[in-house]
């Protein structure tokens, strides 16, 4: 398989096509090990520059797929041409395999209200779908949910608690859990729950989601700007200093 990848800032991208990176995942279920995959993006890479713990974890993720636009844009100015992999999609396409292969599954995120809706939801769609363990996200004791784990024994966990929180869930979980891989999806449940609606097609297929969230919420705004400028700022002046 190819394994190449493209570091910014320090941290790893894995160069996938979306097709690709579900091939990892499909090898991933056959390893007799757990495994971590990040979707990763811009405020993450930011997120790294101070803190070396996560900066370590992002390094010895399986795959880190390229999620956010920043992060495929970020590659273009380092001389690579790669797809935007949203983990959004890519989770739906892993609960589908779930759900035709009869591998449990476990959900963590969200209010309790969110998370509940989107079980139902995903149940409804992906006939079959076996979740095994669902929980809210607003939880502090991180050993009770892991004990939830190896008694459920799901092959797939999505957690999302958002960043860097997740990631060092899912790495601490690594080392214990046996054969589970586990992705870190930040919001999606909202959006799986119908509570968040998605962009439109063609606004996905132009990379221009976030120009829609931004539309549809202005108050993230503050969120994106100056964030995404100054990390593209940060790429073109560390890629010259390396020149």
């Amino acid at each position: 398989m190819d394994n190449k990848i493209k570091k910014i800032l320090g941290c790893k991208v894995d160069l996938k096509s979306f097709d690709e990176a579900f091939s990892a995942f499909e090898k991933f279920v056959q390893d007799d090990c757990s495994h971590q995959i990040i979707t990763i993006n811009p405020e993450m890479i930011t997120a790294a520059q101070n803190d070396e713990e996560f900066m370590t974890i992002i390094n010895e993720s399986d795959m880190n797929i390229p999620d956010g636009i920043g992060v495929t844009l970020a590659l273009r100015i380092l001389g690579v041409s790669q797809e935007r992999v949203p983990g959004i999609d890519f989770s739906a396409k892993v609960l589908e395999y779930c759900a035709k292969n009869g591998f449990g599954v476990a959900l963590i995120g969200a209010k309790f209200e969110v998370i509940e809706k989107a079980c139902e939801n995903l149940k409804a769609k992906y006939e079959g779908l076996n979740i095994v363990f669902c929980h809210d996200g607003y939880f502090e004791n991180e050993d009770e949910i892991l004990s939830e784990l190896q008694k459920t024994n799901p092959k797939v966990l999505l957690l999302g608690v958002g960043s860097p929180r997740q990631e060092k869930i899912i790495y601490k979980y690594k080392k214990i859990l046996n054969r589970t891989i586990m992705i870190g999806v930040g919001g999606s449940f909202d959006v799986f729950s119908g509570i968040v609606k998605r962009a439109p097609v063609v606004f996905q297929k132009l990379g221009l989601e976030w120009f829609y969230r931004l539309a549809m919420q202005p108050e993230r705004f503050s969120r994106v700007f100056p964030a995404l400028p100054l990390f593209l700022v940060r790429v073109i002046l560390n890629k010259r200093k390396e020149s």
